[in-house]
This record gives C-alpha cells, sequence and structure tokens, in this order.
C-alpha cells in the first residue's frame, strides 16, 4: 500500500495543471502548423518539402550512426539550405505572411479562407462559361474534392492561381496552346491547364458526344471530382458527376449546381432549396447522359 501511495505521489509531482496559457500555446501551434500545411498544399512547395524532410532524416541517421563525415555535410546543407530556402521561396513566403496576417483564427477551425475561393471560382466560371457559350468555344473544367488529381495535372502545365473569369477565356481561345485540355482546380486555384483526361468506358453514351464530353465524364467516373463543359459545336454547357451527364444547362443553373456540389455545407444552412444533380435527373424535361429525352 505504501508502494501505490509512493508511486502515487510521484505521478502528481509528474502531472502539471493545465492553464489558459497552455491552451493558447495550443491553438497558435495548431494555427501555424495549420498554415504551413495549406501553404505546401497550394503552392509547388510539396516536392521540396519532402526533399528537406529526407535531408533531415539522413542527418538524424549519420549522427546515429556516428558516419561523421557524411553528418558534418548534411548539417552544412541544412544549416546553409535554410537561407538558400528564404531566398528561393521569398514570393512564396510573404503572400504565406500576408495571408496569415488576413485570416482569423476562426478560420483554422471553419475553413473559410478555402471556401471563399471556392465561392469566387464558381462566380468566375459561371462568367466564363456564359461567355463561352454564346460564341461556342470549347472548354473543360474539372473541380478537385477528395480525390487528387496528380496524375492528370503531370500531363499538362502546373499552374497555381486564382479563377479568372478572363484569364479562362484566354486558356480556353481556340488558338491558345492549352485550349484542348482540362483546366484543374483544386481548393478554389487553378493548379493545372491543358491536363489530358482519361476517357468515359460507357458504352452506352451518346454518338453526338465528342471527345471533351467523354473525358469529362470519365474524370467523373474515376474520382468524385466536378467536370464542368462547354461543347464547341452547339456551345451547350454540361456538368458531369459520378459518371452522369446533364446537358443544356443555363448559367443560372450551373451556378447553382457547382455551389450545391462544391459548397455543400453552406447550402444546407441557406433558405435556398436543395438543388442536387441527381433531382436533375429526376425532375424536369432534360437530356441523360446517353442523349434520349426524359419523360
Amino acid at each position: 500500500m505504501e508502494g501505490i501511495l509512493y508511486l502515487l505521489q510521484q505521478l502528481k509531482g509528474m502531472v502539471t495543471p493545465f492553464s489558459v496559457f497552455d491552451l493558447i500555446d495550443i491553438l497558435i501551434m495548431a494555427f501555424i502548423i495549420y498554415k504551413v500545411i495549406m501553404f505546401i498544399r497550394r503552392t509547388s512547395t510539396g516536392a521540396v518539402a519532402k526533399g528537406i524532410l529526407l535531408l533531415l532524416v539522413a542527418l538524424l541517421v549519420s549522427g546515429a550512426l556516428q558516419l561523421n563525415t557524411v553528418n558534418f555535410l548534411m548539417g552544412r546543407i541544412v544549416e546553409y539550405g535554410a537561407l538558400a530556402l528564404v531566398i528561393l521561396f521569398q514570393p512564396e513566403i510573404r503572400r504565406f505572411l500576408e495571408q496569415m496576417g488576413r485570416t482569423n483564427l476562426g478560420e483554422v477551425f471553419t475553413h473559410a479562407e478555402e471556401r471563399n475561393e471556392l465561392d469566387s471560382a464558381i462566380t468566375q466560371t459561371v462568367e466564363a462559361y456564359t461567355s463561352l457559350s454564346k460564341s461556342k468555344t470549347g472548354a473543360l473544367m474539372v473541380f478537385e474534392r477528395k480525390n487528387m488529381l496528380e496524375d492528370a495535372i503531370k500531363t499538362g502545365t502546373a499552374l497555381d492561381c486564382s479563377v479568372n473569369a478572363e484569364l479562362l477565356k484566354n486558356i480556353f481561345w481556340n488558338k491558345a496552346p492549352l485550349h484542348d485540355g482540362a483546366v484543374i482546380v483544386r481548393g478554389g486555384r487553378i493548379v493545372g491547364a491543358g491536363c489530358m483526361l482519361p476517357m468515359s468506358g460507357n458504352v452506352n453514351l451518346s454518338r453526338e458526344l465528342g471527345m471533351r464530353h467523354r473525358a469529362g465524364i470519365g474524370a467523373s467516373e474515376h474520382t468524385d471530382a466536378v467536370v464542368a463543359i462547354v461543347s464547341e459545336e452547339t456551345g451547350s454547357i454540361s456538368v458531369a458527376v459520378g459518371g452522369m451527364l446533364k446537358r443544356h444547362l443555363a448559367p443560372e443553373t450551373l451556378e447553382r449546381l457547382l455551389r450545391n456540389e462544391l459548397l455543400p455545407e453552406r447550402e444546407d444552412t441557406e433558405t435556398a432549396p436543395k438543388f442536387k444533380l441527381a433531382n436533375l435527373f429526376r425532375a424536369g424535361k432534360g437530356e441523360k447522359q446517353n442523349g434520349e429525352k426524359d419523360h
């Protein structure tokens, strides 16, 4: 019994009271870690971060194994590499610090910043698609969700910019070098253009559908992405989700559909009626993905 009491006293001495300052300390560290992770995700620094991690692992391993020469070299690389990274990524670091200054602590947990970018991206996309539809300019945009599209991005040109209507119209201009491929949007930002998508394996698709529509349907079959398409032949706007294609959409319908699919939590809190893609196939007249009329 005395041994148990002695052990409890020792444990009591090791445990320190949890104060408000400890909570503030944890929240600040969570905020910094979150912003660093989002910074890496939204920029092209992912590969650089992996390289730095490998260098640190090599430094620790060489120290543990007493590989003095390797450890010395790794130490110098890490020491001077930190300064080189600051110089190399000066624009990204500056943008990162500016975003931290504009972001309040609540946005860490509500993802408000990313949602605002998505909201703006949807507005700009609808504006661009309205113009592209009138001029019968083909377009193909993929809005990434949970499934990452790194393989598709590698087939095109990697970008990191906000979605802008004028930029989209320039990309999809029929004489632009990237107009034939898809634009990929991640978290409200364009991360790739001129990207190749997998073709749909559905043999029941209408023969009226061209390669752009088949690629859009294929991307929605293999991932959970939302794909918006403008036909070069007719100028009609279509959206593919989960292998289903809804054609001949008005710009207003396109906007409501994109908001509902990409910002579902926001739509649920609003008084506007729900507008799911599945409902489009059950209500109203339109065309299914095989080109047949709904009755």
